[in-house]
């Protein structure tokens, strides 16, 4: 929820305590604020960086449709051309690579897209887009794509910033750590906001650091769900924590499945069958291919992808993202255009569906417009928390300096039988999110270092005023 917060009048070490309280939270209430408070103080950089560059890439989706409209659309006509005829016009324009998916026009005023792969000065995992008009065969331009929303330049861009800074693989520790601490501070202010008295939530009223941390708070309570949420779906596919998951998903037997390329096979465990075909005509033909799909009720959108080899099918695949999700498949025998196998969304196992929705949502795909809009009210959300979270600091200090941190030792008043099992989930936790448990290791070590000096010279103090160890 939050980012950089702070203790509030009443946290402060040197307002009295308030009156003693005999339930389990007492004790853990300030174990939950120093956590809290570092968090976000540490984290707030890595999360005001994911914060931006969401807020970038929500936008980038209409951005792209005004920057590549020439490319995009075309003014409707009244019957398309075959498959066949458009994708050898897009060959003809550009001989370079091999056709490795077609995306035939969705709509009346859609351009159809034919993917290249293996193209010279295209990027490692990213295809030359050429885009055709299908009533007229024209080629209306070509531009790097990339996943398996089609992202165009611009788009990809900013992805790339938003998940790994342009940085590699090195950069997505960045992304990963961001989303491995959110929930975590998201759950902790939620905690800490609930936990305090109803008229020290209030914003009306008050003044100076009293209104930053109702402003903080309010805003934090409203967005926490969806911070939950981004924290959640950002993790599943992230480097670490996204491959301790899919191994538990496959553990489970709720992996992704995917058409079988083979044909006359079964449904494949995993990812998704591709192929890499000079000009995608292979047999029976695209045109045939893409009504044996429409005869097995694959609507549009679809991608056509060409046999990969000799002995590989077709592979015809729904890819609308958006709400009802359109993710059927079917692979399809070049030799004849019979129907060799069949995948429905709708036999996905349930944490498949659920993995699919969550993405979606993140990236904001699944519900369009409104979904977009959203992910931006969540990211600028996000930005005046920790902007408010860093102001509550400085104004715990003097005016001229950053406020005193958190004391010490606030695991010591827990029970045991609360600190154990709480260490246990900690240490879990920390082995399936390894930049949530090793960040976490890294600073108990220092704090304990750090305070084992200060009891050294005699400066350890725990809010109360008496030394302890």
């Amino acid at each position: 929820m939050t980012t950089a917060p702070s203790t509030t009048t009443d946290e402060a070490p040197q307002d009295p305590a308030p009156a003693p309280s005999k339930s389990s939270w007492a004790p853990l209430r300030p174990l939950v604020l120093r956590l809290h408070f570092y968090a976000g103080v540490l984290v707030a950089p890595f999360l005001l960086v994911a914060a931006v560059t969401g807020l970038l890439y929500a936008a980038s989706f209409q951005a792209e449709k005004v920057v590549y409209d020439h490319e995009l659309t075309v003014p409707a006509g009244e019957r398309k051309l075959p498959i066949g005829e458009q994708v050898a016009a897009a060959r003809k324009a550009h001989p370079e690579g091999t056709v490795s998916a077609v995306r035939p026009s969705p709509e009346a005023d859609a351009t159809t897209r034919v993917m290249l792969s293996d193209v010279p000065g295209v990027g490692e995992g990213h295809t030359l887009a050429v885009f055709v008009d299908p009533y007229t065969a024209k080629v209306r331009g070509s531009l790097e794509q990339y996943g398996s929303t089609g992202a165009l330049p611009l788009r990809t861009w900013i992805d790339e910033f938003h998940r790994d800074l342009h940085l590699g693989e090195s950069g997505r520790l960045y992304s990963e750590l961001a989303a491995s601490w959110l929930w975590v501070i998201s759950a902790g202010g939620l905690v800490l906001w609930f936990s305090r008295r109803r008229a020290l939530r209030k914003v009306r009223g008050t003044s100076g650091r009293r209104r930053t941390l109702g402003l903080h708070g309010t805003v934090g309570v409203w967005t926490a769900a969806g911070f939950l949420f981004l924290s959640a779906t950002g993790l599943t596919w992230s480097a670490y924590a996204g491959a301790n998951i899919d191994e538990l998903r496959t553990s489970l037997g709720q992996a992704t499945p995917s058409v079988s390329a083979a044909a006359g096979g079964e449904h494949a465990g995993h990812g998704s069958a591709a192929g890499q075909a000079g000009d995608a005509a292979h047999g029976v033909g695209l045109d045939k291919v893409l009504a044996a799909a429409r005869a097995e009720g694959l609507g549009d959108p679809v991608e056509i992808v060409p046999p990969a080899d000799a002995e590989s099918a077709y592979v015809v695949k729904q890819v609308q993202r958006s709400w009802p999700e359109k993710q059927d498949s079917v692979a399809i025998d070049p030799a004849d255009g019979e129907v060799t196998d069949v995948l429905r969304f709708a036999d996905y196992p349930v944490l498949a569906k659920l993995t699919r929705w969550g993405i979606d949502l993140h990236t904001g795909v699944l519900f369009g417009l409104a979904n977009q809009i959203a992910l931006m009210l969540l990211a600028i959300g996000l930005v005046l928390l920790i902007v408010w979270g860093y102001r509550m600091w400085w104004q715990r200090g003097r005016g001229t300096a950053f406020g005193r941190p958190i004391p010490r030792g606030a695991w010591q008043q827990v029970p045991p039988q609360i600190l154990v099992p709480l260490l246990a989930g900690v240490a879990v936790l920390g082995y399936f999110l390894p930049l949530f448990g090793i960040p976490l290791a890294a600073f108990l070590a220092v704090d304990i270092l750090l305070g084992e000096i200060a009891y050294r010279r005699g400066k350890r103090s725990y809010g109360s005023g008496t030394p302890a160890r």
